[in-house]
């Protein structure tokens, strides 16, 4: 199929804009996402609709503690990444095209197919998820337009590496964003992603200014990224530039993929991170990938009375009251908190 997003250049070259990346590509190659292909002149996509993996899941998982607490989320994905992450947890289908050799596997599944199915599964979101959203572009669009009109909500977990006009493009349809903000270092995201920091928090910036629900994400690495004063600016800029209402989820660490050499992510370094955030502003922080810790629940910033009770990727209570604190009165910050 036909892509989005690119121009034709001399000698049948092209210019992609899909993300920030904005691969020039000669006839017969691939972007660095490895599923959009140059065929002489005309940019196509290769996994329009080929999915690798269609799951059930809980909107905790993706995470989102702010966007429909305990509902479910039909979450899909493609192969291909625009990011080369050295710690990438899903790498098998996020970094196939890459390791094995330009392979694309998935079996293809309709937009039409996939809102039917999350339909049927009484599933609230839609959540495009495991890989890069934005490299399978076409398909979400046009399933998100779908979904809409059967009034299902729309989800990106994504690196944020989406240019300004596929955002722009898809924002219509897009209810709410995990975004990944790796680090607060460019040159972590050199080394470890092949990416650059910045067009992340200028993607972060635009989906705030266009009304997108946000929440944030980063792993915390042992050594690369968990410098206290590096997650003091992180929180700083969340707080600042996003809102003090921004969910910020900072999780453990396992080793994976070519980041084998570092060890797992001590309990005190998440708690560390938790504090920092709260210190800098943020009304809610959360501890992730450690179930049965108090920092997957969430608390009333005013009074500090436990309003969401969460184990793992569940919802065991739930006391948020027409978005406030029951105790108190104060808004809870998010799109359908009350149950």
């Amino acid at each position: 199929m036909k892509a989005l997003f690119y121009e034709s250049l001399a000698d049948d070259q092209v210019q992609c804009s899909l993300c920030s990346h904005r691969c020039v590509i000669k006839n017969g190659r691939r972007g660095v996402c490895g599923v959009r292909e140059n065929r002489n002149g005309t940019l196509e996509t290769l996994v329009y609709d080929k999915l690798i993996a269609s799951h059930i899941d809980p909107i905790e998982k993706k995470p989102l503690f702010h966007f429909y607490p305990g509902s479910l989320s039909y979450s899909i994905a493609t192969v291909g990444c625009n990011f080369r992450c050295r710690f990438c947890q899903n790498a098998d289908i996020s970094q196939m095209p890459l390791d094995r050799d330009g392979s694309i596997m998935g079996s293809p599944v309709a937009p039409a197919e996939i809102v039917e199915a999350a339909f049927r599964s009484n599933c609230k979101s839609i959540a495009y998820t495991y890989t890069e959203p934005t490299v399978f572009f076409e398909l979400a669009l046009e399933t998100s337009r779908l979904a809409h009109q059967r009034g299902i909500k729309n989800v990106f977990v994504t690196n944020g590496y989406m240019s300004a006009e596929a955002l722009e493009m898809i924002s219509p349809f897009l209810d709410a964003a995990n975004v990944d903000l790796k680090a607060f270092s460019d040159d972590f995201y050199k080394k470890q992603c092949s990416a650059r920091l910045g067009p992340v928090l200028e993607t972060l910036k635009r989906m705030k200014a266009l009304d997108i629900h946000l929440e944030v994400t980063t792993l915390l690495i042992p050594g690369l990224n968990d410098d206290p004063g590096e997650l003091k600016d992180l929180a700083g800029f969340i707080a600042n530039d996003l809102g003090d209402e921004t969910p910020w989820h900072v999780s453990r660490f396992h080793p994976t993929y070519k980041l084998m050499d570092r060890p797992p992510t001590p309990l005190k370094s998440l708690i560390g991170a938790r504090e920092i955030g709260i210190k800098a502003g943020l009304k809610y922080v959360y501890t992730g990938n450690v179930p049965g810790e108090s920092g997957e629940s969430t608390y009333c910033y005013q009074c500090g009375q436990k309003l969401i009770s969460r184990r793992g990727f569940y919802v065991e209570k739930n006391r948020v009251t027409h978005n406030q604190c029951p105790d108190c009165g104060a808004a809870i910050h998010g799109v359908g908190l009350s149950m």
